[in-house]
């Protein structure tokens, strides 16, 4: 059995981490209600946005536009260029490896990548064997419309020289405070398919059984080229917008339930030591009167 002073050392340094812990179970509980309105507040947009899009491009027939298919320069390579939002810091769950695993063992492994790291972890995690096209680590911080506005001018442009012959997006979804879904969304070339987890029963419901207006087809003004030059760059923008922002609410998410059961482990550490403490305290007290009582029993 451990020392007394080992025991207490010990049950000390955890009383330590546990303040720390609760501490940032505080902090990313208030980080989260400011993420949660954030992303309840973007959500509206980033659906309509989706569902727009997607209808228009349903009732679009002959079109041969370089955003619709892998024709013309973008077939050139094969490289998939991945836009991977983690976060900078660590200390919440498995938040940051789903993501990283849904990168290297989901559909994409094994295939030549080229990253966009939205967030220090994932960057870190994937240079190793994948090639880091651009740093955005610091954007993840405090998310802005401006800021996926850059990211996807720096995708596309290379979508268009032929860097790249298609465009995904990797990030966690986000549906509440305990569920967090990892997600890898393909975003050019467009496919109807495509869809952002949690969208099937809103989005999805305008899809379904149309009317014969509904079915007509799309008329353009001006040229549908320039038209949807105007559109994919927007559409696409809005999906990365809405993927930071939930993002970051699943990472305070995540980090808010890990320092939770950590503080909740700590505590029952604590406990056990403190079981232990009284024992070795008993067990040395018990001794110390056995040795004077027989050290009396032999004096007399």
């Amino acid at each position: 059995m451990a020392s007394m002073r080992d025991i207490k050392r010990r049950r000390g340094s955890i009383q330590s981490t546990q303040q720390i812990t609760k501490a940032m179970k505080l902090v990313s509980t208030v980080k989260l209600q400011r993420a949660k309105q954030n992303a309840e507040k973007s959500d509206n947009y980033f659906r309509c946005m989706y569902s727009t899009v997607q209808s228009i491009l349903s009732r679009t027939k002959n079109l041969n536009h370089r955003f619709l298919g892998s024709g013309g320069d973008a077939a050139k390579t094969g490289k998939k260029a991945v836009i991977v939002i983690t976060s900078n810091r660590g200390l919440a769950g498995g938040y940051n490896s789903n993501v990283i695993k849904l990168v290297t063992q989901g559909e994409l492994s094994g295939q030549d990548l080229s990253i966009y790291a939205i967030g220090k972890k994932g960057r870190d995690a994937l240079q190793k064997n994948c090639e880091i096209k651009a740093d955005y680590s610091d954007m993840i911080e405090e998310p802005v419309y401006v800021d996926a506005m850059r990211v996807c001018k720096d995708v596309l442009d290379a979508f268009a020289r032929g860097e790249v012959s298609e465009i995904y997006l990797a990030y966690t979804a986000f549906k509440n405070t305990v569920v967090h879904i990892p997600t890898i969304l393909k975003l050019l070339p467009v496919e109807l398919s495509a869809q952002p987890s949690g969208m099937a029963d809103e989005a999805g419901s305008g899809t379904a059984e149309q009317t014969g207006e509904d079915r007509a087809l799309m008329n353009f003004e001006p040229e549908d080229e320039e038209a949807l030059n105007l559109i994919i760059p927007k559409y696409i923008t809005s999906l990365i917008y809405g993927a930071m922002v939930e993002s970051v609410a699943s990472e305070n998410g995540a980090r808010m339930q890990a320092m939770d059961s950590a503080t909740s482990n700590a505590e029952e550490m604590i406990s056990n030591l403190t079981l232990l403490y009284n024992r070795a305290r008993q067990g040395s007290i018990t001794q110390e009167l056995t040795e004077i009582i027989a050290g009396a029993n032999a004096i007399s």
